[in-house]
């Protein structure tokens, strides 16, 4: 190269991430209101699920009934759109009849911890190999706004108009507690770091659970007083959550009332459970 001549520099080109590809077009525009973090946490799932390299057909979602559960309707993998509380038993019967599909669970926090909490708690307890993504906005938004299993005492919901007077579950800590071999939590506000939990999450065997601390501006923020979605977003940004690795340095005083992000359990030395039906079955069979 002659002297003095000006050195290229080799750009990075940002292709933008080809939604389309695994979404059906023809079901948009999403019911979603505005200011939901529902299509944030979409979007994290789908750059999660290209990132690990699925082939759609090898996809099985399954929902329940709620805001969150009419995620399989805009993806194009194979769906079921089930009854409230009962995705975790639908993708339960599909996974044990073909093991070979991966299994993403898509519900939110009064779908999975309500009138689905014992469904949740023995599929956590079997550790059966699925992703369930719990979207939890402490309200039932699709149904009126009443109070849900994760709303906060003193929170206001149309069923709890004087606030609510009982305490709210910890998804991650119910999950952990049934024995749950990967559990993990972020919110739609750190959209990037809901990608790569939502990753492992996929790539995990056994039981994954990710809670994702997401906003209902129109239930919840109106009824407790926010001013708008994006202060919904900040004060889960500023106030709700701290990161793993800043709790390391905090004591539980100083945590207070705030949840951890990240992954808070991975084990991958136990058994899955269609590993110990098939183990089972082979030995019935060898006695017979």
């Amino acid at each position: 190269m002659a002297e003095g001549a000006a050195v290229k520099k080799k750009q990075k080109v940002n292709v933008p991430f080809d939604y389309d590809k695994y979404l059906r077009k023809g079901k948009l525009p999403h019911i979603w209101c505005p200011g939901c973090g529902h299509g944030i946490v979409l979007k994290s799932l789908l750059r999660a699920i290209d990132k690990v390299g699925l082939d759609k057909s090898s996809i099985c979602m399954a929902s329940g009934i709620g805001c969150s559960s009419r995620t399989p309707g805009y993806v194009d993998f194979n769906t079921l759109h089930s009854l409230h509380g009962r995705a975790i038993a639908f993708a339960t019967g599909v996974k044990l009849a073909k093991p070979e599909m991966n299994i993403l669970v898509t519900i939110g926090d009064g779908d999975a911890l309500a009138i689905g909490g014992n469904h949740f708690i023995h599929a956590c307890r079997r550790n059966i190999d699925m992703t369930v993504i719990i979207y939890s906005n402490a309200i039932y938004g699709m149904t009126g706004g009443q109070v849900s299993p994760t709303t906060p005492e003193g929170a206001m919901s149309t069923t709890s108009p004087h606030g609510n007077m009982e305490p709210a579950f910890d998804a991650c800590a119910v999950a952990e507690a049934s024995g749950a071999s990967f559990v993990a939590r972020s919110t739609a506000y750190h959209m990037q770091e809901l990608e790569k939990v939502l990753t492992a999450a996929i790539e995990h065997k056994g039981m994954s659970v990710v809670e994702v601390l997401d906003s209902c501006p129109v239930y919840y923020g109106r009824q407790n007083k926010y001013k708008s979605a994006s202060h919904m977003m900040e004060e889960i940004e500023k106030k709700g959550t701290v990161s793993g690795a800043q709790a390391k340095n905090l004591s539980e005083e100083e945590i207070g009332d705030r949840f951890v992000r990240g992954i808070l359990k991975q084990d991958k030395d136990g058994v899955e459970y269609c590993d110990a039906y098939d183990n089972l079955i082979a030995k019935v069979q060898v006695k017979k």
